[in-house]
């Protein structure tokens, strides 16, 4: 990453603790950006060479100085006959990180940085917050897992279903100052806490929607999982005061298996917000419609009605999560975030209608867990009289237990599931839809009756949509608002809530776009 200004060497690195001894004074070297891709290297970057999953950077770090690298930082010795500054670190994400932050001149000193983390709910929750602080009239951003916004602003990110690397969310934080924004709500994922991506980010509240089954590909277990996103909640207390800024804040959902951990680890003033009694906020009287939800918020001195525009149980919890930041948290009036949360029609991907005149209703969701699964289809069935149609996936190279549940689960709650293809990766498509199949078939599910297996998705909704009858609902899930599906080590092209008009568009013979390609369309 880039930036605008021009720092020096000796300002960026002469106070870092994690460095290395130095030799001596540094040299007068002008640093033009950040960078951990050795192929965005500009001339007068600092290259970061950073291990990950399937490469390891320090193997390019002769590639990045022939880019014009002015300096390097990795955590191994430098390779020999090497002609750049380098320095040797214990831990380089974390070095790119401050580093990053330095770069930009911290700008999160200068915000009130609100970050939100859990397994499902953190975007909708996010979205939430930010537009409460809207309707507060309080200077806005966001970075979420779907974009970033500045005000009224949409930044193209290119992200793909994880936070940022350190250098881009910094870039964005200083955006965001110097746009004269004085409040960001930053969806933290647990890649992006345990990889360092949000450190340096100096939050002021940390808020949790819930801890379930996820990722434990990557983490190895739920324990270590659960201690990732615990990091957020460890941070608040690392923060140090700012000019006219607020009390440290841990927002913890009391409904939450990991509520009992999260408590214990937390150091900083706690709130809690429940959809039963016995939390400092809870909801009261929920109806469910067609159209969203509504409930009661009764806290410490008042009792404040909401409406919100998202359907779903599982959404009350999510407003509550963002009414109890706004009010405990920021100290925004009840009756303003009741209403920052009704203007929120909706969050993209999820629980996203699409409409093209047909006499059933099509959903589109993000529910790539088994527990959001389970929420969705749940939803999905109060929005219907008539019966579940569902279509999903699961993903390749990843958690391999989800295979399973998220089978289970649909077995059980969808009358009608197609199994198809979400991101295979390099994995075989047949075989992991050959897992799903045997776990539906442990749960009763019969092959060709109650359950399909279509390996190309587009092939997989329009099946779904055949299926349908008036009054039915067919849900999409686990895309949600992600533009694109991997296969193999290629990106294509693929949105859900477009593959679903092209297919609607088909079946009732009117004008739409047409489905997107994937390769399994081929013989």
């Amino acid at each position: 990453m880039t930036g605008q200004n021009i720092r020096s060497l000796s300002d960026l690195l002469g106070n870092f603790h994690f460095l290395s001894p130095l030799p001596g004074r540094l040299p007068d070297v002008d640093i033009t950006g950040i960078a951990y891709d050795s192929r965005q290297v500009q001339p007068g970057n600092i290259f970061v060479a950073i291990k990950g999953e399937s490469s390891d950077g320090h193997q390019y770090i002769q590639s990045a100085v022939s880019y014009g690298a002015a300096a390097i930082i990795g955590t191994e010795a430098p390779p020999a006959g090497l002609e750049a500054l380098y320095f040797q670190v214990e831990n380089s994400r974390k070095a790119l990180a401050e580093i990053s932050a330095a770069f930009f001149d911290f700008p999160a000193r200068h915000l009130t940085v609100i970050g939100v983390t859990g397994t499902d709910g953190k975007t909708t929750t996010a979205s939430l917050i930010y537009s409460i602080l809207r309707a507060a009239d309080i200077p806005a951003g966001m970075i979420s897992t779907v974009g970033a916004k500045i005000g009224e602003e949409e930044l193209d990110t290119g992200f793909h279903v994880t936070t940022p690397e350190a250098p881009d969310v910094q870039h964005y934080l200083a955006r965001m100052r110097d746009a004269g924004v004085t409040h960001v709500v930053l969806e933290s994922t647990s890649h992006g806490l345990a990889q360092y991506r949000v450190w340096a980010c100096e939050f002021d509240v940390g808020v949790v929607t819930n801890i379930t089954h996820e990722h434990l590909d990557y983490h190895g277990s739920y324990a270590a999982y659960r201690d990732a996103k615990g990091m957020l909640f460890r941070l608040l207390a690392d923060t140090r005061p700012k000019e006219g800024g607020i009390p440290p804040l841990a927002v913890l959902n009391k409904d939450d298996g990991a509520y009992a951990y999260l408590h214990d680890i937390s150091t900083v003033p706690q709130t809690t917000y429940s959809l039963e009694a016995g939390a400092d906020l809870r909801a009261e009287q929920i109806t469910q419609t067609g159209g969203g939800v509504s409930f009661i918020v009764t806290g410490s001195g008042f009792r404040q009605r909401v409406e919100s525009r998202l359907t779903g149980i599982f959404n009350v919890s999510n407003c509550l999560a963002a009414f109890s930041t706004a009010v405990y948290g920021l100290q925004i009036e009840p009756s303003i975030a009741a209403k920052g949360i009704s203007l929120l029609d909706f969050v993209p991907g999820r629980m996203e209608r699409v409409e093209m005149g047909q006499d059933f209703l099509c959903v589109v969701d993000f529910a790539h867990t088994p527990n959001a699964l389970q929420a969705a289809l749940r939803t999905a069935r109060q929005m219907t009289a008539g019966r579940v149609i569902t279509v999903f996936g699961s993903a390749g190279l990843r958690d391999r237990a989800k295979r399973r549940m998220m089978a289970e689960v649909a077995t059980e709650l969808a009358d009608l599931t197609i199994l198809t293809a979400e991101d295979p990766r390099s994995e075989s498509l047949e075989d992991i839809l050959a897992e799903m199949s045997e776990a539906a078939r442990s749960k009763g599910g019969v092959e060709g009756c109650t359950y399909w297996r279509v390996p190309d998705r587009g092939e997989a909704i329009r099946l779904a949509l055949s299926l349908a009858h008036k009054g039915d609902i067919v849900i999409a899930c686990g895309k949600g608002h992600e533009q694109s599906m991997c296969f193999g080590v290629i990106e294509y092209p693929w949105d859900d809530r477009t593959a679903m008009r092209a297919a609607l568009a088909e079946s009732l013979h009117v004008e739409g776009p047409p489905m997107p390609y994937l390769p399994t369309q081929e013989p």
